[in-house]
């Protein structure tokens, strides 16, 4: 009895001393979510200038597309807090990955996914909302986003499914024989926000046809507002892996609120897909075998409870409370519903940040450590660090002709030397943007493509 009083008083000390060390934040108050939010975002840079692959700007240690999305998260950062001591290294980093202004550098080129580069992207297109700075001789964010677009647009793959972006973009790659929900949310997103940026009416229609195109797939039920992770060409996209991830419903859920301003609310359709999204990712705070069980606190349910989130999934929380936040001030009325279980789940994301006093871990419904500690755990605490203030700076997105600065190139990446794309079918004049926007020639049958892709590779 003496022993295990013992023990109690050990164990409530040292779970004392956690709650000394952990990060405190007040919702609602700029000054406390910033020094959270500095705190989370200085580790997460000691990690990043750690690594092994620190000579190479913006390029992690085996992998690359995780290097984009924290660039993304950072230039939230910077235009929420004011700080821009990382500013630097985002620049660095993003020009250093341009590849011929499609982020799509050779170093990476021969196995990323389209996934992969859409997230550098949608990068890109951050920094031109937010007016992040540019560097004279470089080209416009906007401009690097769009080039993402003109090489990823080539890729749409009407030989299976009728229509559709595959995961991975060579045919040696096993995603080749995937078709996914990220990769095609992900350029659905990026199209919507070109529109919305530049008011070029291509960028819409491609949304319109991605997201329509989903929807004949398993990949986006409107009947029901799941999203289906993958389907594949063996099968005209009729079979379903139903793995659930936060991400996937985001992208989706961004884009359709990017249209829903674009067309000032007057098609139904994005408002729809808004609210019944919206509905569907209530999953994501589950009320049975997390934590309080209340079901207010931001849970990736497909690998946080078996312990086997990998490093890439440690990051899609950052993801989905970061966009959903954004949500708020593009579609009036949806902060009720998306603003206070963001707030409950910062709350608990910081209470896990006591590892060495402060790291921070992935498991937040546990509101202690759980042990594990990295930059994807320090990334997906900052998104949501970040999602609780935009409402506090109330700055919504700017746009070409509503404050935003960078300027258009439409033309961007088309003379790629990279652009290596199966490619099938000629698009139609309503589907070029511009002058030339699209002015791809597609091919078709596996004998053309091959024969391009050994003499061009």
């Amino acid at each position: 009895m003496i022993l295990s009083n013992w023990m109690a008083s050990l164990l409530a000390g040292f779970v004392a001393v956690q709650a000394a060390f952990a990060i405190d934040i007040t919702v609602n108050d700029q000054g406390s979510l910033s020094k959270a939010a500095k705190q989370v975002a200085t580790d997460m840079m000691n990690y990043y200038n750690d690594r092994d692959s620190k000579d190479i700007p913006g390029k992690f240690d085996g992998t690359w597309w995780e290097g984009g999305s924290m660039f993304m998260i950072l230039i939230q950062y910077w235009f929420l807090t004011g700080d821009d001591q990382f500013n630097a290294a985002v620049q660095e980093g993003m020009y250093w990955q341009k590849g011929d202004d499609d982020f799509f550098p050779s170093n990476y080129s021969s196995y990323l996914g389209n996934d992969d580069q859409v997230f550098w992207g949608l990068a890109a297109m951050t920094a031109a909302e937010l007016n992040f700075p540019e560097e004279d001789g470089q080209p416009s964010w906007v401009s690097l986003a769009q080039g993402v677009f003109n090489t990823q647009v080539p890729r749409w793959d009407t030989s299976t499914c009728k229509g559709g972006l595959r995961w991975q973009i060579w045919p040696y790659q096993d995603g080749y024989q995937t078709k996914n929900a990220i990769s095609n949310g992900g350029l659905f997103q990026l199209s919507a926000r070109l529109a919305l940026y530049t008011h070029n009416q291509t960028y819409a229609q491609w949304a319109e046809r991605i997201w329509d195109w989903s929807a004949s797939t398993p990949l986006l039920k409107e009947k029901n507002w799941n999203i289906a992770d993958s389907t594949t060409p063996a099968t005209q996209c009729t079979d379903h892996g139903d793995w659930q991830w936060t991400y996937n419903y985001a992208t989706y859920i961004s884009g359709a609120a990017y249209m829903h301003n674009y067309t000032n609310g007057t098609e139904s359709k994005w408002k729809e897909g808004v609210e019944g999204l919206l509905g569907t990712s209530e999953q994501f705070y589950p009320t049975k075998g997390f934590g309080k069980d209340d079901g207010s606190i931001l849970v990736e349910i497909t690998c946080e409870a078996i312990e086997k989130c990998d490093r890439n999934q440690r990051t899609f929380k950052a993801y989905f409370a970061s966009w959903l936040a954004w949500l708020t001030l593009i579609v009036p009325g949806t902060s009720d519903q998306i603003m206070p279980k963001l707030q409950t789940s910062a709350v608990a994301a910081t209470k896990t940040c006591v590892k060495d006093g402060h790291l921070c871990g992935i498991q937040w419904y546990m509101q202690a450590s759980d042990g594990t500690d990295g930059l994807e755990q320090q990334l997906a605490v900052l998104g949501v660090l970040n999602a609780n203030m935009v409402p506090l700076k109330n700055a919504a997105p700017y746009s070409s002709d509503n404050g935003g600065t960078s300027k258009s190139n439409p033309n961007a990446g088309t003379n790629s030397s990279n652009t290596n794309t199966l490619i099938q079918k000629p698009i139609t004049t309503g589907d070029r943007a511009g002058a030339g926007i699209l002015t791809v020639i597609f091919v078709t049958g596996w004998v053309v493509a091959i024969t391009w892709m050994i003499r061009g590779g």
